[in-house]
């Protein structure tokens, strides 16, 4: 049982496209068909139990992985600290979850979304099923795309051309920012300063630095495609 929560990676490795990470793929698929389909029934009953469901599996999944680093002595300034981009898109859904504001969500729907299903798909994860951080790992990034859903199908928030806009800039500021940080503290959060360990989509493009550019052709091109799949999965509704 101890190695279910301890920090031996080799006694649960994580497998890249394994029977569980695919089951986890699939799970985040069904979760976001449900939420759509079913979204006028969310809206009329369960609205407060979903997101109040979202908000603490976030909160907690937080609480956890700080409290798991310092428990087995691993913490760390290069680690832990919210920089990397799953974590600034866990805090961004907790206060658009919280708050309601149009402006974070227009931030939150592009920037979290996107880093968090392109997460569920290659995650920087080397504790495979059933690693207690196998799962911890999985249920925080279903809940930020689950989040993101969820202002737009039941809260009805809508991102416009100019969302797009702010939420690249807004990306770009805290690239940035985290850029500095890395360069001071001798970290690599947002893979700012080499690339993941693992195998990941930025293994496709290209060595450093020359990927941090690729990655930022790639972070608009997706913000636009959610732009325009929102945009017709509206038409939809409204026809």
């Amino acid at each position: 049982m101890d190695e279910l929560i301890s920090f031996n990676r080799t006694d649960y490795p994580f497998q890249l496209f394994s029977l569980s990470h695919i089951s986890i793929v699939l799970l985040t698929l069904s979760l976001i068909g449900w939420m759509y389909f079913y979204r006028e029934s969310i809206k009329e009953k369960y609205k407060k139990h979903i997101k109040n469901t979202l908000f603490m599996s976030l909160i907690a999944g937080e609480i956890f992985f700080q409290l798991w680093y310092l428990f087995h002595g691993r913490w760390s300034l290069t680690i832990n600290l919210p920089l990397q981009l799953s974590s600034i898109s866990l805090y961004l859904c907790v206060i658009m979850l919280l708050t309601k504001n149009y402006k974070v969500f227009e931030v939150a729907f592009f920037v979290s979304l996107t880093g968090a299903f392109i997460a569920i798909i290659t995650p920087e994860l080397f504790f495979g099923f059933p690693h207690i951080r196998f799962f911890q790992f999985f249920i925080v990034h279903i809940a930020i795309v689950l989040s993101c859903f969820y202002m737009v199908w039941i809260e009805g928030y809508k991102p416009t051309v100019k969302s797009v806009i702010k939420a690249f800039i807004v990306l770009n500021i805290i690239a940035v920012f985290v850029f500095i940080i890395n360069q001071i503290i001798g970290s690599n959060y947002m893979f700012l300063s080499k690339k993941p360990s693992n195998v990941s989509v930025i293994d496709f493009l290209g060595s450093y630095p020359w990927y941090i550019l690729s990655l930022e052709v790639v972070a608009l091109t997706l913000f636009i495609f959610l732009y325009l799949a929102v945009i017709k999965f509206t038409e939809k509704d409204n026809s």
